[in-house]
């Protein structure tokens, strides 16, 4: 049995926060393209109904924006409680692109979500649009610092190392390190498409219960539009991804495929249980040579093996082998998901077909647990290093007493479920009640500015001199 130290406690730690954490900005990155899009097709057609869904969706958008960010917080005092050398060693790098994060991304999301929040008719129609467009350029934004970061602790470039402690001198190596391109398009695509799949999703089911006949229909055709168009995408970008994993990470690669004997071309295994203990896979069921095609592109092709590793630069095979696997299963679920309703739609019975509304109506977590799969599959690959190559994640923890990582970790899980129940709980509401008519003029005699109001309340007040 693994004995609960400090650094495992740490992981554990790290792991349970930034879980938590990435669910949200994944949601938000596309849902505010999704509201954007709304706008714009407001603005373009005065549809009433496309305002009506915006209003709707940014109210979701506002309460996902909020927990992201607190969770977010946590993770930062992390760095400084639990991985001191982390900070020491790769600072240097690291900082800077998550202090751009903030000072551009984060700022921009905030400043704007005030006017789409709060603007509606207090400011002109395009302002509005504009601020959309900006909330969600600030996403994407902000998905392009944090993965540009993440990416270097994978493939670091741009960089020297002296005694112990990397020095940038390139900033665009380090920015755009061989993974990035790759690992960017692919995380954006699936906070698209995990977005798709909810929008989706509250369409069926309001379809289902008879309500918001027309606003549903449009989630329907946007959401399904999406997934048919994005799911096969996705699966492209991730075979680029895989490939450039190959060449930079090659121990991650193996594990992913449970591929043991770098002299054998290796089988794509729909299922094997690995035993690392004697470096080998029991009750394998697979696809002879088809992971060598995938991987070398041709049938008899050869790539390291677990075996060509020593044992401590080996990552942990089950975890890596197995997420895996469920991410590349809900990719292929979401194609089916994909298909099955272009085919109903092309026969105009995509919005009363009840089993195929059932089925996208409870189709909404399947982004989410790919993400989190996915994730698995890149942090845990990447060990035994937490920056390639330069750091061991042992080297990197603080000296920090296991007791109290253990009491933190229970604290944050604590605090955790509390606050995030209550702000899922809050989104779920949101979405039972459902995008109902709403006043876009402010009613009369209210006034766009607190001041005034508090001047005409005071004027109006008994015994109030003229």
């Amino acid at each position: 049995m693994t004995e609960l130290d400090a650094v495992l406690l740490a992981r554990i730690q790290f792991a349970f926060t930034v879980s938590f954490h990435i669910v949200f900005p994944a949601f938000t990155i596309g849902l505010a393209a999704f509201i954007a899009t709304l706008e714009i097709l407001w603005l373009r057609t005065g549809g009433e109904h496309f305002a009506r869904l915006a209003r709707f969706w940014t109210k979701i958008f506002a309460v996902a924006f909020a927990m992201g960010v607190v969770s977010g917080i946590m993770m930062s005092y992390q760095f400084g409680t639990n991985w001191s050398r982390f900070s020491e060693a790769i600072g240097n790098v690291v900082s800077p692109l998550i202090g751009y994060e903030v000072l551009t991304a984060f700022f921009l999301e905030a400043t704007f979500l005030g006017i789409l929040l709060f603007g509606w008719h207090r400011v002109p129609r395009w302002l509005h649009v504009s601020a959309a467009l900006l909330v969600a350029a600030g996403t994407s934004l902000s998905a392009f610092w944090i993965l540009a970061a993440n990416s270097w602790m994978h493939t670091p470039a741009g960089h020297v190392v002296r005694d112990g402690i990397a020095y940038p001198v390139d900033w665009i190596a380090i920015i755009f390190n061989p993974s990035f391109p790759y690992r960017f398009l692919h995380m954006l695509t699936a906070c698209y498409l995990t977005t798709s799949l909810v929008v989706l999703a509250v369409g069926a089911r309001y379809l289902l219960a008879g309500r918001f006949a027309e606003e549903a229909r449009t989630m329907v055709r946007m959401g399904l539009g999406m997934v048919v168009l994005l799911a096969p995408l996705q699966l492209v970008i991730g075979d680029f991804h895989g490939l450039n994993t190959a060449k930079h990470q090659p121990a991650k690669v193996a594990a992913m495929e449970g591929h043991w004997d770098g002299a054998k071309p290796a089988p794509l295994l729909l299922f094997a249980w690995p035993d690392e203990a004697n470096e080998r896979n029991d009750a394998e069921v697979g696809i002879p040579n088809l992971a060598s095609l995938i991987i070398t592109h041709r049938v008899d092709g050869l790539f390291p093996g677990l075996k060509d590793f020593p044992r401590d630069e080996r990552p942990p095979v089950a975890p890596v082998f197995f997420s895996f696997r469920l991410m590349v299963g809900l990719g292929m679920a979401m194609i089916a998901l994909g298909i099955a309703g272009a085919w109903l739609w092309r026969r105009g019975r995509v919005f009363d077909t009840r089993w195929y509304l059932q089925l996208a109506g409870h189709s909404w977590w399947m982004g989410f647990v790919a993400i989190l799969a996915g994730w698995m599959v890149t942090e845990i690959g990447r060990q035994p290093w937490i920056a390639w190559g330069i750091l061991r994640t042992r080297d990197a923890a603080s000296p920090v007493a296991a007791e109290a990582v253990a009491l933190s970790l229970a604290l944050i899980v604590a605090t955790y479920t509390v606050v995030f129940s209550i702000g899922i709980w809050y989104i779920r509401k949101l979405m039972q009640k459902g995008p109902v008519p709403a006043l876009l003029e402010p009613p009369a005699g209210v006034a766009n500015r607190p001041l005034s109001a508090a001047r005409r309340a005071a004027s109006e007040a008994p015994g109030a001199t003229p």
